[in-house]
């Protein structure tokens, strides 16, 4: 006894955009993906950057720019650090100051030899007694001046060495803090720079990426659209394209939304054909 088999066959025009869209889908698939054109790229340091770095680890400038203040206050301390700041002129000062006093010495004892002479006592013990005396107290006055001129000289010059040794440790604290603030001001707008940059290259890489799965994301509509048709119910699609995603995930997404289809459409056919 014959079998008979009833098919239930979709329209012609079903089976020719299911045949359109196999033959789409063969082309666009039989070619690799060229994800190089969207693999994230990152942008290079700014010049503003490279000069902030070049400054932090310049010797003078970034490390070690308090060095020099520091060698030159070491040099304005200890038993010699005054000497540097002795006036020029001051042993000339010392000079005729103590010429000055010579002189006057002199007039003093010329007095007393006129003092004797006025008294009857020219050349004699007295006379010897009162010049010794005067010479006696003279040296004694003389060396207190110009021991003191000396101190005074040697107290100023001491001043103005530890004014100099504060001064070169403001330095040493103040000039790596001013180099510090342009090596921030120049990193900071570099950053700024490259941030900038960055967008503009992931933009670009956001563009490739869309323009390269444009023909998928198409084939996927195409694909649904068939699907609803040929089963007479509305049929939804979900975007394979989302925000940002890596190379992988395209790839399995895609491959996934591909072997939905076809084995949709398998079951499909095995249906309608009545085929267990």
């Amino acid at each position: 006894m014959a079998v008979q088999q009833t098919q239930a066959l979709p329209p012609q025009y079903v089976e020719d955009l299911q045949k359109d869209y196999g033959t789409q889908l063969t082309a666009t698939t039989a070619a690799p993906l060229d994800t190089s054109k969207f693999a994230p790229t990152v942008a290079g340091q700014d010049p503003a950057q490279q000069q902030a770095y070049q400054m932090a680890t310049t010797q003078g400038q970034g490390i070690g720019a308090f060095q020099p203040y520091i060698t030159q206050a070491g040099a304005y301390s200890g038993p010699q650090g005054y000497q540097s700041f002795m006036s020029p002129y001051q042993q000339d000062v010392i000079d005729a100051t103590m010429q000055e006093y010579d002189t006057q010495a002199a007039a003093g004892l010329t007095g007393i030899g006129q003092q004797a002479a006025m008294s009857g006592n020219l050349g004699g013990g007295r006379e010897g007694v009162m010049r010794a005396q005067y010479q006696n107290k003279s040296d004694m006055n003389r060396a207190l001046l110009q021991s003191g001129l000396l101190q005074q000289g040697f107290t100023q010059a001491n001043q103005l060495a530890n004014q100099a040794f504060g001064q070169q440790q403001s330095l040493a604290s103040q000039v790596p803090g001013l180099y510090g603030q342009d090596i921030a001001t120049l990193g900071s707008a570099g950053a700024g720079q490259q941030a900038f940059e960055q967008a503009g290259l992931d933009a670009t890489r956001e563009a490739n990426r869309l323009s390269a799965y444009e023909p998928y994301e198409r084939l996927g509509y195409l694909g649904s659209g068939i699907a609803s048709i040929a089963s007479g119910a509305p049929g939804q699609y979900q975007s394979m394209v989302q925000p940002n995603p890596t190379p992988l995930q395209n790839a399995l997404g895609i491959a996934g939304v591909g072997a939905g289809l076809m084995t949709g459409y398998g079951d499909y056919l095995r249906g309608s054909r009545g085929i267990a």
